[in-house]
């Protein structure tokens, strides 16, 4: 391919370390033809103003007619072809009935001033897309893949496949999404999840293609292809995105169609009834050429697209993929919330919240953590997870343990330190010895974490009871603050949608502020609340996290899916995908969403003023071609500008102060998966 067919970009790092493709406003075509109109009309210029030979400055204004006018010249002969006006014939057709009554300078104009307003259009839209796109700069070109023979292949990383083993030195970015076989290092996922801190990894931990590695070496094994990957897939959703129309961009351009024909129709209005009445041929045909430039919707067209664009773009580079600008411009209509409570108001995985001795067992609490952690070791169970990373923060050194067993519902046992530890479920440990001194106090340790909907893990030392360890699943930080900030946008508080018990559901709600509780829910019954809300003539947002709340979040006004591991469907079926787990950016990309449409609302009564207060002038005075041209252009180039407005910093910080504030990076590792 030719190397000009397509923008050059140039590489800049952002403030994330996200490397940021910036286009040259030289590699774009409709920048390069503008320049060269301008540049040959201010050469005509000063020899038509000096008196000059028509002869000398005459070929100048042509070729700024064919250099400002040959694209949307030949854009708008391809639309015809379709049954379809396009404005930008209109205008080249007035630049050239503007040349035919020797108005050569005033068609030259606005063929300079048209084709400039092109080349801004044009390069906002690449800046847009090169926001996005520079995410591709991350992910490595090449691998070096271990063969079967225990050696080493430098191979394109688009060539990976899955099951293919590939190693990741000190300092390289990982070439593809995968799970470490072996090693120890740290990477630094902060493109990917916001984490501010490199996260830990070692076998059996997911990487991500395009995140850095610190000083250690890892073997992984690849789990997706190059174009399943996290980064390539946010780019595939957002690049489908740009694509598709807003329902008000839709109607703008429907409208569109129909004020074309009518205004070339009042066009010819202009020009013959003038005649009819016995005016002169010029005159008629320079005010209705006038009034063809005015009255084109230029600036309509122009209103809706731009800020919706540009508020996705703002909202991706802050960590929340907007699929469409049909999703953006919805968004901003939400007037009622549901919020599923594991893995969105919470973190969506249990933790140690107490470790408690039991009175006469002379353990401490690191002994006792130390005794269970070694115990669970070598089990998968989420709960045993929880009790081994909570050793591992406190950096307890784990004895060996052996002769492991597990049982499912009860828990497990192994040999520690020349001692039998059971750590598992109360009261299936307890059955036995009930009314013993110790298992009544142990009894009386589980039962206040019970009550309150958390879980206790009773640990048990040679068939005694010798403490309990309290786990829960942790609110988020700024669960809260989002609770409140969507209550003050919306109006209403949101409600709470979970298969979770009632117990959990209710503390839970009470310490985020919720009091619309609606627990053990299949998902059915989470799509029967969401119905309920919608026949009550509400528009519901809905936000959860995996697979069961997927027909709700299909089945919503519009729905977010927080990016956490293993929501493959909830990813495909929501609007929206919180990327680096920020609830707090919920609220924030709903204020965002009212400004764009503010925006536009703005952005079309601009237009209508602009153009109705030309065309009166015209109609009823006398409008000088220049100035009708500045006019016109003037209002579309404002619009535009006014419309990337939401691309600026500013503007997610605003949203993020009527949404209740700016969201903190993600303290957890946690993505969008597929």
């Amino acid at each position: 391919m030719p190397s000009d067919v397509l923008p050059r970009p140039s590489r800049t790092v952002s403030a994330g370390g996200i490397p940021r493709r910036r286009t040259r406003v030289l590699a774009l075509s409709e920048a390069r033809w503008a320049g060269a109109a301008l540049v040959l009309f201010l050469l005509a210029l000063p020899l038509e103003l000096a008196g000059a030979p028509v002869w000398t400055w005459g070929p100048l204004y042509a070729l700024v007619y064919a250099a400002g006018g040959w694209e949307p010249a030949l854009s708008g002969v391809r639309e015809l072809r379709g049954k379809v006006l396009d404005v930008d014939l209109l205008m080249i057709v007035a630049a050239l009935g503007a040349a035919s009554i020797r108005q050569v300078m005033d068609g030259a104009l606005l063929i300079v001033i048209f084709a400039t307003s092109g080349a801004l259009e044009a390069l906002a839209t690449a800046r847009t897309r090169d926001a996005v796109r520079g995410l591709l700069d991350l992910a490595p070109a090449t691998a070096s893949r271990i063969t079967a023979d225990g050696g080493e292949e430098n191979v394109a990383t688009e060539g990976l496949v899955v099951g293919d083993v590939i190693r990741i030195r000190p300092g390289e970015r990982v070439g593809a999404d995968g799970r470490v076989l072996d090693g120890a290092s740290e990477i630094d996922q902060a493109t990917i999840t916001g984490e501010p801190l490199p996260a830990a990894k070692g076998p059996g931990d997911e990487v991500f293609a395009g995140t850095l590695n610190g000083t250690g070496t890892l073997r992984v094994v690849v789990e997706r292809d190059a174009s399943e990957s996290v980064i390539a897939r946010i780019v595939a959703m957002t690049e489908e995105a740009s694509r598709t129309k807003a329902p008000t961009q839709l109607f703008v351009e429907k409208v569109e169609q129909r004020y074309s024909l009518g205004m070339v129709a009042a066009t010819l209005a202009v020009f013959l009834v003038p005649l009819a009445l016995g005016g002169d041929v010029t005159g008629s045909l320079l005010r209705a050429m006038t009034f063809m430039i005015v009255a084109s919707p230029c600036a309509v067209v122009l209103a809706t697209m731009p800020p919706l664009l540009s508020a996705m773009a703002n909202a991706g580079r802050h960590g929340v993929l907007v699929k469409s600008a049909v999703v953006m411009e919805r968004l901003g209509q939400a007037d009622a919330v549901a919020l599923d409570k594991t893995g969105t108001l919470t973190e969506g995985a249990p933790r140690v919240t107490g470790v408690h001795p039991l009175a006469g067992a002379g353990l401490t609490d690191d002994t006792l953590l130390a005794l269970a952690a070694a115990a669970e070791h070598p089990s998968e169970h989420p709960l045993a997870r929880a009790v081994v990373t909570a050793a591992q923060e406190r950096e307890l050194l784990l004895p060996p343990a052996t002769d492991f067993a597990s049982a499912p519902g009860t828990g497990v046992t192994a040999a520690v330190d020349g001692h039998r530890i059971a750590v598992g479920a109360p009261a299936r440990l307890l059955r036995g010895i009930a009314t013993s001194e110790g298992a009544r106090a142990a009894r009386a340790a589980a039962a206040g974490p019970e009550e309150t909907g958390r879980t206790a893990v009773l640990v048990m030392r040679d068939g005694l009871p010798v403490g309990v360890i309290r786990i829960a699943d942790r609110m988020r930080h700024d669960a809260a603050a989002t609770v409140a900030s969507l209550t003050r946008l919306t109006g209403r508080a949101p409600m709470l949608l979970t298969g979770d018990n009632p117990r959990a559901a209710a503390h839970l709600a009470a310490e985020a502020g919720i009091t619309d509780v609606r627990a053990g829910l299949l998902p059915q019954d989470k799509v029967a609340a969401v119905r309920e809300q919608e026949r009550a003539g509400r528009k519901v947002l809905v936000v959860g996290d995996g697979v069961n709340d997927a027909p709700a979040l299909a089945a919503a006004h519009i729905g977010i899916a927080m990016g956490r591991a293993g929501s493959d469907l909830a990813l495909e079926t929501a609007d929206a995908v919180i990327i680096r787990d920020e609830l707090a950016a919920v609220p924030t990309v709903v204020a965002l969403s009212r400004a764009a449409r503010r925006l536009v609302v703005q952005n079309l009564v601009i237009a209508g003023v602009f153009i109705s207060g030309l065309v009166i002038w015209d109609l009823a005075g006398h409008l000088p071609l220049p100035l009708g041209v500045l006019g016109h252009e003037g209002s579309t180039v404002v619009v535009g500008l006014n419309g990337l407005r939401l691309l600026r910093e500013s503007a997610w910080r605003r949203a993020a102060g009527q949404g209740g504030g700016t969201p903190r990076p993600a303290t957890r590792a946690s993505v969008v998966t597929g």
